[in-house]
């Protein structure tokens, strides 16, 4: 799957939900999403792990379609095959 076509599927399933509950609430379910991977980082639980990613990435997705960003080619401007801070591939910044 492309990245956009699961940008559609997001938008498809979820986007009337996602405008109700607006921008700023949809951040804090990222947020939630985010604590409960690190809880599951933390007991190092990989199903959990891989659940929890998931989880994170469809609330991106979804905050990606509230503010009519295209995840797809946001990325790529970005991350053009190299590190956006040094610019080397691979990346040789210390942090």
């Amino acid at each position: 799957m492309e990245i956009s076509e699961f940008q559609k599927l997001m938008s498809e399933m979820y986007a009337h939900n996602d405008r109700k509950r607006e921008g700023k609430a949809t951040m804090l379910w990222l947020v939630e999403e985010i604590g409960e991977l690190a809880e599951a980082i933390r007991r190092e639980e990989p199903e959990n792990i891989e659940e929890e990613l998931a989880d994170c990435f469809a609330w991106i997705g979804a905050l990606a379609n509230l503010y009519g960003v295209n995840l797809e080619e946001a990325f790529l401007k970005k991350y053009s095959g190299m590190c956006p801070t040094c610019k080397r591939k691979p990346c040789i910044c210390t942090d």
